[in-house]
């Protein structure tokens, strides 16, 4: 997994270092932080697959890998 901090700090943690304000979303009606975490804990670092996860907040796009989160601007 990416750290030892739940995915939902990871990705809110993400989502603040390229300017976007909490208040600006509503993060737990976008997506099921549970289940997503689920998900990614569920490849593992071992395994072959190559699991992406991708979602947009307004002009933002999160991707999320068994090792990573990442946020970037889309025009």
């Amino acid at each position: 997994m990416v750290s030892d901090r739940p995915l939902l700090l990871e990705i809110i943690t993400a989502l603040e270092e390229q300017g976007l304000d909490r208040d600006e979303y509503q993060l737990q009606q976008m997506i099921d932080a549970e289940a997503l975490e689920r998900l990614v804990d569920s490849t593992g670092p071992q395994t072959d697959t190559d699991l992406e996860i991708r979602f947009s907040i307004g002009e933002l796009r999160v991707i999320v890998t068994p090792s990573d989160v990442a946020v970037i601007k889309v025009s």
